[in-house]
């Protein structure tokens, strides 16, 4: 629900029509001054305070009597419904900026909520309580408040002197060693100061450690990427880490089942052992994902894992093969059988290979046929895919293209997600399955033909996009915004607060 509940529902809702919610004999009640000073304080939760009007009323709340203390009531039960509904499912819907992760939750019964902060003794654990129950978005809270105090008391700290050319390597002079020194003390990666104008040991290990939290090659050089990551404002950290925040609230929690979720920004998966997000209860590795080109990115979406293919086929997809292997086929006797593909006839893996004649090449082209690539060392899927059936044809899949997983920046596949480790995630995804022995699930990798594996119990997961995120160890990690999805989400939320700011 995400409309103000009408004032008369309120009114019923706590047992007459007269009865105030928030006031008693003219004066608030305990529990509307405590809601005052939460929704004041609404902008530590990762919200914005003038959504929910406090300045207002908190004057109006002092001044109000008669027929205006029961406008004033009915605007208390409103801001205390829409703080809890923006807390517990998020503010905007993720499909207003093009993610398909509607997801079916348990309904959210605004009238109790109002109803929970009203009767409360502590109205700030009861919104608490409302919260996504995630160990992640709690450490996303603290940081949030860390990166406020830095913007809000140090801000001039990522003013660092400009690069004197196009880096500064470890060992040489750089003037703005101090300053660069004290900026890596403030956001944890250097203790101590210093005011050696040079990048000497420490001060390349902080800057190292910088490197790493922010997604960059650690090499402890300071060069144009790394000076851009140093100098961007605090209050852009700021709206990071609260798009972070709105984007965990519209995940369902309690989570019903262990999922894997990968974060695109990050290039990195997490595979949940049990429901609970602990590090030391989660399998984590690198992926490479969709690149920048927009019709080649990762989409953000939710579906089911449901089945593994040991050994698969890559059926091409139609838009590589007119782009990128039709002109080689072509040109090239002899190409498809020396790289592995059958043309086919058919959908299933059991289709029947053609010769690959001149006709049968036009077929191909025509779409009348299509193209696969054989199981093998070479296959461009590796030795297993993971299948959550989607409409936009996104699976998890090995790759012979290991050196890829070297880079920091690992956008280059055309839209699904390769694994760094497939044989830990699949032991991971196939453990329990009954009859599926490590020996039985090896001879299986052995083959030269496809073997599927059906899920006994579907396992959530969650293609999801995220610009920051906090550790259990601390550091606070920052990605670059890799399809410059951070942007429309702000301007939606901007959108939402003016529209409330309009009535």
């Amino acid at each position: 629900m995400r409309r103000c509940l009408p004032l008369l529902l309120l009114l019923l809702a706590c047992g007459c029509a007269n009865a105030a919610v928030w006031f008693q004999d003219g004066r608030l009640i305990a529990a509307g001054v405590q809601l005052l000073d939460e929704l004041a304080r609404a902008d530590q939760r990762g919200l914005a305070v003038s959504d929910y009007d406090a300045a207002g009323l908190q004057v109006r709340a002092k001044q109000a009597s008669g027929a205006a203390l029961e406008r004033v009531d009915a605007e208390l039960s409103a801001a205390a419904e829409r703080i809890a509904t923006d807390l517990h499912q998020g503010r905007i819907k993720p499909s207003e900026v093009g993610y398909d992760i509607d997801l079916k939750r348990a309904p959210f019964d605004a009238t109790a909520a109002v109803q929970a902060l009203a009767s409360s003794s502590n109205v700030a654990a009861t919104l608490d309580s409302m919260e996504p129950r995630l160990r992640h978005y709690v450490l996303l809270k603290r940081a949030l408040a860390q990166y406020r105090a830095l913007d809000a008391t140090q801000r001039d700290l990522v003013r660092i002197p400009a690069l004197p050319r196009g880096k500064v390597t470890p060992g040489e002079h750089y003037d703005g060693a101090a300053p660069l020194r004290r900026l890596l003390d403030a956001v944890g990666d250097m203790p101590g100061d210093g005011n050696d104008p040079v990048l000497d040991p420490s001060l390349v290990a902080a800057l190292t450690r910088f490197q790493r939290r922010h997604g960059l090659d650690p090499d402890g050089v300071l060069g144009r990427t790394t000076f851009h990551a140093l100098t961007t404002p605090f209050s852009l950290r700021v709206k990071q880490i609260e798009l972070s925040l709105e984007r965990i609230r519209w995940l369902p929690t309690p989570l019903a089942a262990p999922p894997i979720i990968v974060n695109i920004p990050q290039f990195r998966l997490f595979a949940f052992r049990t429901v609970e997000d602990s590090a030391q209860d989660i399998l984590q590795m690198n992926v490479i994902v969709g690149d920048s080109f927009p019709a080649r990115r990762t989409p953000v979406f939710a579906a089911e894992m449901r089945y593994v293919v040991l050994q698969p086929y890559w059926d091409v997809p139609r838009s590589i093969l007119v782009k990128e292997l039709l002109p080689d086929i072509r040109k090239k006797p002899g190409w498809l059988e020396s790289h592995g593909y059958e043309i086919v006839q058919g959908q299933g893996d059991d289709a029947r290979p053609l010769a690959p004649s001149a006709a049968n090449i036009d077929l191909l082209a025509r779409g009348a046929l299509r193209l696969r690539q054989k199981p093998g060392a070479t296959n461009a899927l590796g030795h297993v895919k993971f299948m959550f059936p989607n409409q936009y044809n996104v699976y998890l899949h090995d790759t012979p293209a290991r050196d890829l997983f070297n880079r920091s920046r690992r956008a280059f596949s055309h839209g699904c997600i390769r694994v760094s480790d497939p044989t830990a995630l699949l032991a991971h995804v196939m453990r329990g399955e009954p009859g599926w022995t490590t020996e039985r699930r090896d001879q299986a990798l052995a083959l030269d033909t496809p073997t599927r594996v059906p899920l006994s119990r579907p396992i959530p997961v969650f293609i999801l996009y995220g610009t920051a995120l906090a550790t259990e160890a601390g550091p606070v990690l920052f990605f670059d915004d890799l399809y410059g999805q951070d942007t429309p989400l702000l301007a939606k939320i901007a959108a939402r607060s003016t529209r409330y700011a309009q009535r």
